[in-house]
């Protein structure tokens, strides 16, 4: 933004010698506004032999933005070295000991402020990698400053464990570097490193009381694969001032997930690297992972068929494929290269370094000052040699913009936001979608949204705290058709002590939707309306197709939950409709069953497992079911915990098809720690069975 402030004496002359300002009025301050965004686009121009054109001038090149010319208002060109350096040879350029600052030092727009440098950045997720893991990421990353490092880079380091931190700024000075990444304290962090962050030991800070939706923010951090990619985010946003290529090497082991994932963050995550000229090059700090059939030394024998049929095998390379998958992703789509599956961590920053050689930075102001969050698409030409190889990124998400809207302008921005390429991620949400069965062919598909309360802002009105919150969603099928949409505006209102707790305490939302049995893909989107912040949550899911399922027992999703809570406490729902509460499989007895989203419990909290059989063999079978039910907490091959058998032998007064069961164990008699749930069911009369898992995060 650049604004132009004139002083009225001079303006006011000029506007009287028109005659339209008499000689003895107040001379008025005139401001004039003009809005204008500066795009960066670094080329790489290249001849046939593949070897950097050098001497070119702004003139050469052509610069379209959706087929409409822009004048090149910035034009540098950055000649880098590709030879190593040795130890002890000095930088290119030798300067003044810089200041050090915990943070990444900005250019000033159109400023080049690294001439004939590379620039790259090494992060280190500690969150993801166990000690050995961060070992070998340690070494590698000191083996190419000390062997590979040439005098035209500077690096700069950053980590995350429970926070993203920025331990160098941009530096050519080898000693220093080293002297940071030695210095690492290997084995520290660890998957749960929130739980430091929000205080989940100290019994005075974040304790659940029991009441309606009092988990505090701590369980956003624990399956924190949207925490990894907002912080890789974050570390873009502070790189995108400097209009020079930057390359991020991040080093991990892997991303995990849980089937809860916001598609939403990996996009917005995507498309800031591309606006900020940032490339990802993920490192796999595991190396080359040779996966043994029956497990190796590291775990307990396997039990079952699955180690001789190759199932348990499969489902391994699977898990593991799984998790490089985001690595992968976060490559492809920034420009950069993964490396997965090698020893030699190293070669991922060598990799980088090669990629960035000699290239021109151009610059230019959009002539279209729209801020709407459209995709614009960039074309670069070189008519002087038309047989050059141009390499640079094809286009970039416009800025977007939001201000205070009459009901109108608020109701088109929400239902815009909806369709935009570039999602919003400002409001952090956790999202999950359970499906119950009502007929053959229709399913009841309940929809569970927490927020954290942290990130809400209350304004005072006639002495309650009170916000808004609306909600928008759509659910397409496979071939892009709209299945079912989502509307609702709620107010929250909460009073003294209550709103003071906010920030310890999650707001959650539901609605349900009816759908037939296929593949979907939900966008939901939350805004709060005090200061207008935007959430978007992405997910695919399945609504299976039971009837054709004959092996084995029809089940319904799993629901696990800390809490059952009255429904007129609800903080916000959909209209409530006494037809949909009758027929809510977790609506029962005015109570309603609260789904436990991100799945993490207090030992001091009772856990509620609720799911539903469909469809038993015969009809006397229906009508007096003998079914046994257990559920086995596993810490990773162990079992810690099993429950006694639950005998059901009701069907549901739902219908006679409907077998219930619900589950309530203690968690106090638990270690904190990881677990994996499975709920092992048996008909004992028809010899059929079936299982399923989750993931569970036990706090004390």
């Amino acid at each position: 933004m650049k604004r132009i402030s004139t002083r009225g004496r001079t303006v006011a002359a000029a506007l009287a010698c028109l005659g339209l300002v008499g000689a003895q009025q107040p001379a008025p301050t005139v401001k004039f506004s003009v809005t204008s965004q500066l795009v960066i686009v670094n080329v790489s121009v290249r001849d046939r032999g593949g070897q950097p054109i050098q001497g070119l001038s702004a003139k050469d090149f052509t610069v379209l933005e959706d087929d409409k010319p822009q004048k090149v208002s910035v034009f540098e060109y950055q000649q880098l070295e590709t030879e190593p350096a040795t130890p002890s040879l000095k930088p290119k350029t030798p300067a003044a000991e810089p200041v050090r600052k915990p943070q990444i030092t900005p250019s000033s727009p159109g400023q080049v402020r690294y001439k004939d440098r590379r620039l790259l950045v090494l992060f280190f997720d500690f969150s993801s990698m166990p000690p050995e893991d961060q070992l070998r990421a340690q070494k590698s990353s000191l083996d190419f400053l000390d062997r590979q490092m040439t005098p035209s880079d500077l690096v700069a380091i950053m980590a995350f464990t429970n926070k993203l931190q920025v331990l160098e700024d941009f530096t050519p000075d080898r000693d220093r570097l080293v002297e940071i990444i030695k210095g690492f304290h290997i084995g520290e962090s660890s998957d749960q490193a929130g739980e430091a962050e929000t205080g989940a030991d100290d019994p005075d800070s974040g304790v659940d009381t029991g009441a309606a939706f009092t988990a505090d923010e701590t369980e956003f951090n624990i399956f924190n694969t949207d925490r990894k990619l907002t912080a890789l985010e974050s570390a873009v946003r502070m790189l995108s001032s400097l209009p020079e290529k930057k390359a991020l090497v991040y080093f991990s082991s892997g991303v995990g997930k849980t089937g809860t994932e916001n598609q939403s963050q990996l996009k917005s995550t995507v498309n800031a690297a591309v606006r900020g000229n940032v490339s990802f090059y993920p490192v796999d700090a595991r190396g080359l992972v040779a996966t043994a059939p029956g497990g190796d030394a590291t775990q307990g024998s396997a039990r079952g068929s699955g180690m001789y049929s190759g199932n348990s095998q499969r489902q391994a390379r699977a898990r593991f494929n799984d998790q490089q998958e985001t690595l992968f992703t976060l490559a492809a789509d920034t420009g950069g290269k993964a490396l997965l599956d090698s020893n030699d961590l190293s070669a991922g920053i060598v990799q980088a370094q090669k990629d960035i050689s000699s290239y021109y930075i151009l610059g230019y102001y959009s002539a279209n000052p729209a801020e709407n969050g459209r995709y614009r698409r960039i074309r670069v030409r070189l008519d002087s040699q038309p047989q050059a190889k141009l390499d640079f990124r094809t286009g970039y998400f416009a800025p977007k913009q939001f201000k205070d809207f009459n009901t109108t302008d608020k109701e088109r921005q929400l239902e815009e936001a909806l369709l935009l390429g570039d999602p919003f991620t400002d409001l952090t949400l956790a999202l999950e979608v359970d499906w119950f069965r009502l007929g053959r062919d229709r399913y009841f598909i309940p929809l569970a949204v927490k927020i954290p309360g942290s990130q809400i802002e209350l304004a005072r009105k006639k002495g309650l705290e009170e916000t808004t919150l609306d909600f928008i969603g759509q659910v397409r099928n496979s071939k892009g058709v709209l299945a079912a949409t989502v509307r609702d505006s709620i107010k929250v209102k909460l009073r003294g002590d209550t709103a003071g707790q906010l920030v310890r305490r999650l707001l959650q939302y539901d609605t349900g939707f009816t759908l037939t049995p296929g593949d979907y893909t939900l966008k939901f989107l939350a805004r709060e309306n005090e200061t207008g912040k935007l959430g978007t949550f992405e997910t695919k899911f399945k609504v299976p197709d039971l009837a054709a399922q004959t092996n084995y027992l029809r089940l319904s999703s799993v629901v696990w939950a800390n809490q059952r809570e009255p429904l007129a406490a609800a903080v916000g729902a959909a209209e409530r409709s006494k037809r949909l509460l009758a027929t809510h499989p977790l609506v029962k007895d005015g109570q309603k069953l609260i789904p436990s989203i991100t799945k993490v419990f207090r030992k001091d909290q009772k856990l509620y497992v609720y799911f539903e059989i469909y469809d038993l063999g015969t009809a006397a079978e229906r009508k007096t079911p003998n079914i046994a039910a257990t559920l086995s907490f596993f810490r990773g091959k162990v079992k810690a915990f099993e429950t006694e058998p639950l005998r059901v032998t009701q069907a549901s007064a739902r219908g006679a098809h409907i077998i219930p069961v619900e589950f309530q164990a203690s968690l106090a008699g638990l270690q904190a720690g990881e677990y994996t749930c499975q709920v092992n069911v048996i008909d004992q009369a028809g010899n059929k069975f079936a299982f399923a898992r989750s993931p569970l995060v036990l706090l004390p």
